[in-house]
C-alpha cells in the first residue's frame, strides 16, 4: 500500500469510476477523471443561482469541466483558466465576453483552445472572481475535496487571495460522477486544502456546510523549494527565495503537499 493515505484514496476513487463503467477519455489515473454524464452534472451546476449570478468565473482546465467553461462563455461571463502548473509570469488566461465569435466558443472552452484564444493575465489583473469551479478526484457531502495530488488548485486559491482577487466567502463548486462521492470520514482535509460549497452530479446538487477553514495566504516555508523559480508569479508574490521575511504572510499552505 502507498505510504500516502490520500494517494491510496485517489487510487480507490479512480478504480470506483472505472468499475462503474463511466470512465471516459482521456482516462482516470493521475488526473481529474472525465466521466460519462459530465454534461448532465454541468447542467445541474449551471442551473444554480451561484452560476447564474456570477459575472466572473475561474475554472480548472480539465476535460469534465469543459461544458461549464463553454456555458460560461455562451452566457457572456468572464472566464479565467490557470496556465498548467502556473508557469510563466502570467499564470492565468482570460476570455472576455464578446472577444470571440459564437462559433469559436466551443473550441475556446478546450485546453488548447483557451491557450490559443485567451489573453495571458497576471493574478493581480483578474477582476474579482465570483465563482471558482474546480475538478475533483473525490468529494464528500461535508465539502471535503480530494484533488489529483499536485496541490495547484489550493495554490491558485492562495495566490488569488493574496492578490485580493477573491474573498474568503467565494463559492467553490465541482462536478463529479456519483461513484466519486466519498463518505465524509474518508477524505482527510489538511489546512491548505480548499473545501467545496457545491457538488453537482448527474441528477443531484449537494450543498455543503462550510465546516472547513479556507487556506490562508502563501507561506514559502511550506512550498517545495525545488519548485521556486518554476512559477514566477508565486516567486513574485513571495519575494526572493532567500528573503528572510516573505512578502505575504501566512500560517498555512501546501503542508503535506509536493507540487509536482
Amino acid at each position: 500500500m502507498n505510504e500516502d493515505p490520500k494517494q491510496d484514496l485517489r487510487t480507490r476513487c479512480w478504480a470506483r469510476l472505472e468499475g462503474s463503467g463511466a470512465a471516459r477519455w482521456p482516462g482516470t489515473r493521475g488526473r481529474i477523471p472525465n466521466f460519462i454524464g459530465a454534461e448532465r452534472a454541468a447542467q445541474v451546476l449551471i442551473a444554480t443561482p451561484e452560476f447564474q449570478a456570477a459575472n466572473t468565473i475561474k475554472c480548472n482546465p480539465d476535460a469534465p469541466q469543459r461544458p461549464l467553461r463553454y456555458a460560461a462563455l455562451l452566457a457572456g461571463k468572464t472566464l479565467y483558466v490557470a496556465v498548467p502548473k502556473l508557469a510563466g509570469a502570467c499564470p492565468f488566461v482570460a476570455l472576455e465576453p464578446g472577444a470571440l465569435e459564437r462559433h469559436l466558443l466551443w473550441d475556446a472552452s478546450s485546453k488548447p483552445g483557451f491557450m490559443r484564444w485567451g489573453d495571458p493575465v497576471a493574478a493581480a489583473e483578474l477582476a474579482l472572481v465570483d465563482l471558482i469551479i474546480t475538478g475533483s478526484v473525490g468529494a464528500s457531502r461535508s465539502g471535503a475535496r480530494l484533488g489529483k495530488g499536485g496541490g495547484y488548485a489550493d495554490l491558485e486559491f492562495s495566490l488569488l487571495r493574496a492578490t485580493g482577487r477573491i474573498t474568503d466567502d467565494v463559492t467553490i463548486a465541482t462536478t463529479i460522477h456519483p461513484s466519486q462521492l466519498c463518505p465524509d470520514e474518508e477524505i482527510v482535509m489538511n489546512v491548505n486544502d480548499i473545501s467545496l460549497d457545491l457538488i453537482a452530479a448527474p441528477g443531484e446538487l449537494i450543498r455543503c456546510p462550510r465546516i472547513f477553514p479556507r487556506p490562508s495566504l502563501l507561506d514559502p516555508t511550506l512550498l517545495d523549494p525545488s519548485k521556486r523559480g518554476s512559477m514566477p508569479a508565486i516567486d513574485a508574490a513571495l519575494g526572493a527565495p532567500d528573503d528572510p521575511e516573505p512578502s505575504i504572510e501566512s500560517s498555512s499552505h501546501l503542508r503535506g503537499k509536493s507540487v509536482t
